[in-house]
């Protein structure tokens, strides 16, 4: 269980936790999974409960048949009741990036060979708590709170928010690449509060990594959306909030 945790499984969409997790932590899960679920199979490790951050679940209840498989996810929108398609909506806005698609008439083309999980449609990271992509029980919200910064010069500030706007989602608003999106992507993204990746890091490779993107990697390239002087802001909002980077 140590070694799943730790390295994730292939071919499936259980993730390494290596980058997330330290030794400690990976063994107290391990320890708390085998005590709560497996030998005492406890009342809280029930899914859907207040204490795994489900409070009044009932009001999903009208999702529930497309969660079920009982409502075709494809079905069209004019063949449902009123009902069915504020369900449908609400399927599509909170339980989707766990439920995934459900069931559906058609399968459509095959494209994705593994399992991987993203939050849909109106996520978005910076957004108030909402149903359900934050809750008290989710490890990643803490990495969706930005540093508290003083002081900054002007294009510190237009480097935090060009961040906090684009590079956030992947990297999270405290740089670690520590939130949802960031650990459910392979390779997982740079944590730019590492000592250990950080401390070689040079401003010229840097900013040719955010222009031309890493091939083999989801770090796309932004010379067509940021101009040099915004990638230099960026930069210097990183030099600031996160590791120092060498000239």
């Amino acid at each position: 269980m140590i070694a799943a945790v730790t390295n994730g499984r292939p071919g499936t969409a259980m993730q390494s936790f290596a980058n997330t997790l330290d030794s400690r932590e990976i063994a107290a899960v391990v320890d708390f999974v085998r005590q709560e679920f497996m030998l005492a199979q406890k009342p809280n490790t029930r899914y859907h409960t207040i204490e795994n951050g489900w409070p009044d679940h009932q009001r999903y209840q009208v999702a529930y048949p497309f969660a079920l498989g009982e409502i075709h996810l494809d079905t069209p929108a004019e063949t449902l009741t009123p009902e069915q398609q504020l369900g449908l909506q609400l399927f599509l806005n909170s339980c989707i990036s766990c439920h995934d698609r459900a069931n559906v008439k058609d399968e459509g083309e095959f494209w994705e060979p593994r399992a991987v999980s993203y939050p849909r449609n109106q996520y978005q990271h910076t957004a108030p708590q909402q149903a359900d992509f934050t809750t008290g029980a989710t490890p990643y919200a803490k990495h969706d709170l930005a540093p508290q910064l003083t002081g900054l010069s002007a294009a510190e500030k237009e480097g935090e928010q060009l961040f906090q706007k684009n590079c956030a989602f992947c990297h999270a608003a405290d740089g670690t690449g520590k939130n949802w999106i960031g650990s459910f992507l392979q390779p997982h993204p740079r944590n730019l509060t590492d000592p250990k990746i950080m401390v070689t890091m040079t401003r010229e490779r840097l900013k040719q990594t955010i222009r031309d993107g890493l091939p083999g990697t989801t770090m796309s390239a932004w010379k067509d959306v940021l101009s040099d002087q915004q990638i230099d802001n960026i930069i210097a909002y990183i030099n600031r909030a996160f590791h120092p980077i060498k000239e």
